[in-house]
């Protein structure tokens, strides 16, 4: 199960019904709240590029980004902690929330911090980091993200193959519960 595709739901850890620990509710870095509802006009997209803790630092940099936050998605184990999900018994992969404003910073240009800060060709993993937690997927919000995040991909994939590496792996799919 640690590098092929998820675990079957039936063979997921069970999870909780709750939190078990207290959510942090404030940005450390940008203090700003990481729990909608965000200030008008300020949208959100799911990114899961390997370990969430690098990919978030990369999001907090760009103009126009508002709040960012690591968290699970992708599977089938609720309110599951970070050592669960290690186990790639819950189906989740690690996963940033970035909300940002589209006015002050593209849908592309969020995603190309997603294309260019991790190898989405390598499949369940990133570098060291093995197992399908690590997986690459995007989980968008509207129709307008899932159409920028397919065109986005097919460019890379032209650029990628380009360079002589393999396809492209990514997952993009439509928002699934986000577990912080």
């Amino acid at each position: 199960d640690r590098t092929d595709s998820p675990i079957a739901p039936e063979r997921a850890l069970p999870g909780r019904p709750r939190y078990d620990y207290d959510l942090a509710r404030i940005h450390d870095v940008l203090g700003t709240s990481m729990l909608a509802p965000f200030p008008p006009g300020v949208v959100t997209l799911y990114l899961g590029m390997g370990c969430f803790w690098g990919a978030e630092k990369r999001l907090w940099q760009l103009p126009g980004v508002h709040t960012t936050a690591v968290g699970y998605q992708g599977g089938t184990t609720p309110h599951p902690t970070y050592h669960e999900v290690c186990t790639a018994r819950t189906g989740q992969a690690e996963m940033v929330m970035v909300a940002y404003d589209p006015a002050a910073v593209g849908t592309l240009d969020v995603l190309r911090v997603f294309w260019e800060n991790h190898d989405p060709t390598q499949g369940n993993r990133q570098g060291n980091d093995v197992g399908t937690q690590y997986r690459s997927l995007i989980m968008t919000m509207s129709d307008d993200q899932f159409t920028a995040a397919n065109a986005s991909k097919r460019s890379y994939q032209e650029k990628l193959s380009a360079a002589g590496f393999g396809p492209i792996t990514t997952e993009i799919v439509p928002f699934d519960r986000f577990w912080y």
